[in-house]
């Protein structure tokens, strides 16, 4: 029992962490970060070809590149957008809340740099601010007013071999200019000829500086000066770079979900998540009572936290990381379940209540915490290898695990210290299994054997259909989605498309939304494609389009399998140390394996596609298997010392019994919020449940029949 100066401090800090989650996470609008998955917008991964530029002007080179996206997402008042480096030569443009197919192809056009005089006349000026712009002249916006510049450009970026930011002698900075040899004849010209005058610096149509020149030049080199910060000094000299070293960028990626699908994928998420709370809710109030309202009040909170922890790590929620927080419902009331049944234990023994919850909670403590530790091993490496939705999932489910250890342990020991001291002294549950005696050892080799065939049937099933079986995110390639209103038959896409020229493409239809049609390609068709359907059909909206370069595909799939096999060489190694046997790490690693094959043999055999969020359920299967064959670990250890002349074979079958109630409950309400997902989180989670349903069931069965009973194989003494 914890004594009442801790019992204050305990729901003092218990009662601070939910205002500030309160005041954190609400409104949910303005705080919670919605992914480009539920909300809409672009997510596109360009490649800088730098084949062409020197080594040390390589850097110059992808800042000026980003310059120019910018600038060209800028000419569409799109706020917010998101310009990243990644790696040496890549850019990750995000774009949240527009779908256009026009900025797509905007980005992958070279730069144009032009030097364009300004004109300086009054009158020319005057006219064309009436809007009679003379001829061979265009107005041009710059520094929140309009400058008249002449069309013909004096100087374009091929005259210009370098630009480089300096300082003057007053350590003001400045952008100095080299050009090549006809450019600088062509510049000692246009200088000599236009003392007194501006000559604009011109990038892709938009006027990026307007500097003054002040005397003849002949030299070939210049320098751009003015009342620069170095920021905005190396801003401009990126700019003509940009234009300088004209660097081609090539689409390697590309994401874009319309608002309707996104918004869609919302009312799911959120249809999923009430689904799942309310299976859950309900299950445990009635199984657990009193320790159900004690479970309902945890899984608010986990909630609250999770949602609390992405504003605070500025995270995204995704359509991926809805499906973690609705599976953090179903895994964190692991450890309330494991606590419950710990209390039950000490009370069948006939200790009194109080020393019964303190002896559960001090018990459940060790294994909820080895249990959930290794399917943080295995959301941190998704995490790391993961792109994009795949991140947001990693990140929610990591949250979901944490919150769930403090909220069960912390929490779930604070209210029932409270109850003792408003004297509640029983404690009733329901019980499935009240006390069993299974011989489950004995069925080892059978099972061996019967595993062994399902994953021989399907590997052959997963072999045979060899690169079929990838989705584009591993073999590249273009997915369209589109709503065609009124909705047509689908014969009639493939029959219209056929018409066209356009060959080799899969036809599906997109059932979560009527009239939705689902496009694949090996190539990028989705320009002339959307141009087709719009001549073709009355009224064409763009839900999604995913688009995936080989090269990028080769990436994710190496990402993929070093992402599976550090998780399990992680949880192998953790294993080894916690309980000391390398021979227990080896047996769990083997049975996590076993779901593995199984997984991606049933989803071969349901003909689902292997992409990111197959992986994500075979790394999140990994990390639920394992929790459940730790809790027979922990167990064995725990019996073991009890039972010193006792063959292993009867240690391991007493382990199984005396966890099986646990087992068999976490399973249930796992398998609740997981059917939920599969049943209204959409086409787009549907493999991703799958596979998640047919790990949670094979996984509860590896842990009683493969990973306990190998123990014995490796392991001819006892513990």
């Amino acid at each position: 029992m914890i004594k009442n100066t801790d019992l204050k401090l305990r729901v003092g800090v218990i009662l601070t962490l939910v205002v500030l989650s309160i005041l954190y996470v609400f409104p949910l609008k303005k705080n919670v970060n919605l992914g480009l998955d539920l909300k809409g917008g672009m997510y596109v991964l360009l490649r800088a070809d730098t084949s062409s530029v020197p080594a040390k002007r390589k850097s110059d080179a992808i800042s000026a590149a980003v310059e120019k996206i910018r600038s060209r997402i800028d000419a569409y008042g799109v706020k917010e957008t998101s310009i990243q480096v990644q790696g040496e030569n890549s850019i990750l443009v995000q774009v949240p809340g527009l779908v256009d197919r026009e900025i797509i192809d905007r980005l992958k056009e070279v730069g144009k740099l032009e030097f364009q005089l300004v004109e300086e006349d009054k009158e020319k000026i005057s006219l064309a601010l009436k809007g009679e712009v003379p001829e061979g002249c265009e107005l041009k916006e710059y520094e929140n007013s309009q400058l008249l510049i002449r069309k013909s450009p004096s100087l374009v970026g091929s005259d210009l071999a370098d630009s480089f930011v300096g300082f003057d002698s007053y350590g003001i900075a400045e952008v100095r200019l080299k050009f090549t040899s006809a450019g600088a004849r062509k510049f000692a010209k246009v200088t000599e000829d236009n003392v007194g005058k501006r000559l604009a610096i011109v990038l892709d149509g938009s006027v990026k500086s307007a500097p003054q020149i002040r005397e003849p030049i002949a030299s070939g080199e210049a320098q751009i000066t003015g009342d620069f910060s170095l920021d905005e000094a190396r801003l401009i000299s990126s700019v003509l770079n940009s234009g300088a070293l004209p660097i081609p960028l090539v689409v390697e990626e590309e994401r874009s979900v319309g608002p309707l699908l996104g918004s869609d994928s919302i009312q799911r998420g959120i249809r999923s998540i009430f689904l799942g709370a309310v299976l859950v809710i309900i299950f445990v109030l009635i199984y657990y009572l009193l320790g159900g309202v004690i479970t309902v009040i945890c899984l608010f909170l986990d909630l609250l936290f999770i949602l609390a922890g992405l504003h605070l790590f500025k995270g995204t929620l995704t359509l991926p990381g809805i499906a973690g927080m609705i599976l953090t419902l179903g895994m964190a009331v692991d450890a309330n379940i494991l606590i419950f049944e710990r209390i039950r234990e000490e009370l069948k023994e006939n200790k009194p209540f109080s020393i019964a919850v303190k002896n559960g909670f001090n018990r459940a403590k060790r294994t909820i915490f080895d249990a959930n530790v290794t399917t943080l091993i295995a959301a941190f490496f998704l995490f790391y290898y993961g792109t994009g939705p795949i991140k947001g999932f990693a990140a929610t489910l990591s949250l979901g695990i944490i919150a769930s250890i403090f909220t069960a342990v912390f929490v779930g020991r604070t209210i029932f210290s409270f109850l003792i001291n408003l004297k509640l002294k029983k404690f009733t549950m329901l019980s499935v299994i009240s006390s069993s005696k299974i011989n489950f050892v004995k069925a080892r080799w059978f099972c061996i054997v019967a595993s062994l065939i399902i994953i021989g049937v399907g590997m052959f099933s997963f072999y045979s259909k060899r690169d079929d079986i990838y989705g584009i995110d591993f073999k590249g390639g273009q997915i369209l989605e589109y709503k065609i209103t009124p909705a047509v038959n689908i014969e009639e896409v493939r029959a219209t498309l056929k018409a066209k020229g356009f060959d080799s493409l899969i036809i599906q239809e997109f059932k979560d939304i009527t009239g939705g049609i689902i496009i694949k390609s090996k190539d990028d068709i989705s320009s002339e494609l959307q141009k087709t359907l719009e001549e073709s059909f009355q009224n064409v909206e763009e839900l999604k389009i995913t688009t995936v370069g080989p090269a990028v595909g080769k990436v994710l799939r190496s990402k993929a399998y070093m992402a599976i096999a550090l998780s399990l060489l992680g949880i192998l190694l953790y294993v080894a140390v916690r309980f000391k046997h390398f021979d227990f790490a080896f047996a769990a690693v083997i049975a996590l394996f076993h779901d593995v094959f199984i997984c991606l043999g049933f989803v071969a055999l349901a003909g689902f596609e292997v992409n990111l969020l197959t992986v994500t359920a075979l790394l999140t299967i990994a990390g639920y298997s394992i929790n459940d064959t730790i809790v027979i670990y922990d167990r064995i250890r725990e019996i073991s010392p009890h039972m010193r002349k006792a063959p292993l074979k009867d240690i391991v079958n007493k382990a199984i019994n005396s966890t099986l109630s646990r087992t068999i409950i976490t399973s249930f309400t796992t398998i609740l919020v997981i059917a939920s997902i599969f049943i209204l989180g959409g086409e787009t989670l549907r493999g991703f449940s799958f596979t998640l349903l047919v790990g949670v069931i094979f996984g509860t069965y590896s842990s009683i029949y493969i990973a306990s009973p190998l123990v014995l194989l490796f392991r001819k003494t006892r513990v």
